[in-house]
């Protein structure tokens, strides 16, 4: 099973945005997900329950609650035909939390907002990510998201040469589209809904799940202890 984990301590990154399509690209295509919402605010998680019940099958895992009936590896536990599990992280992650969070991680993503102040703290993410939680570049875990990208714009040809700056890979650049708060509203992917927009709009996911299945998969023994470290994050 791959380990997504897509996070990003700015709120307003559009990390559950990400998340959920993500969820949705990957049940499209017949990869039973699962979606791990670790964010109190819960919004995957209700993003999951609007969900049609004819709609391609999505596990969801509430992981921000606590329960004190079972433990909490039962409580997030993965149901073994999952292929792939993403991780919608909370806000305001601390530094000393990353290595926990990304630990036994297949493929880490890390959206950004066309802002001056989402490019500063996407630049201090990326650096606690490689020196706190000693995530190598080599490694070709990382990768960065450009997030609701109007093109020709000035603060979006800034965003772009920041990304060029760091080394680090583009996976993706999605557009501003009105689709997203559709998407948000019904339980469904951009790309499970009806639009003009779609194909567009596919070409940018489709990149993206290129660059995840070619992802090499991180050894077994990396991935002892990932489930207690969730707890100090919530």
């Amino acid at each position: 099973m791959q380990r997504i984990v897509v996070l990003n301590p700015k709120g307003g990154s559009g990390k559950t945005t990400i998340a959920t399509n993500l969820a949705a690209c990957f049940a499209l295509r017949g990869r039973f997900p699962a979606l791990l919402d670790l964010d109190p605010q819960a919004s995957s998680t209700r993003w999951l329950r609007k969900r049609p019940p004819d709609a391609a099958r999505i596990h969801g895992i509430a992981g921000y609650e606590r329960s004190t009936s079972v433990t909490r590896s039962w409580q997030l536990r993965v149901p073994p035909e999952c292929e792939r599990l993403i991780v919608d992280t909370p806000a305001a992650i601390e530094s000393r939390h990353m290595p926990e969070l990304t630990r036994g991680a297949d493929a880490l993503l890390v959206p950004v907002m066309p802002s001056e102040i989402d490019i500063q703290a996407a630049a201090k993410c990326i650096a606690d990510l490689l020196l706190v939680a000693k995530i190598r570049r080599a490694d070709g875990r990382l990768g960065v998201i450009a997030n609701r990208v109007r093109t020709n714009t000035r603060v979006a040809q800034s965003l772009l040469r920041f990304l060029e700056s760091l080394d680090i890979p583009l996976v993706a650049t999605f557009r501003d589209s009105q689709g997203y708060i559709r998407s948000a509203e019904t339980g469904l992917g951009l790309l499970e809904l009806k639009g003009p927009g779609a194909t567009a709009d596919g070409y940018a996911w489709d990149r993206l799940l290129a660059w995840l299945d070619a992802r090499p998969p991180v050894l077994p023994s990396a991935r002892v202890g990932v489930v207690s470290p969730l707890k100090a994050t919530t």
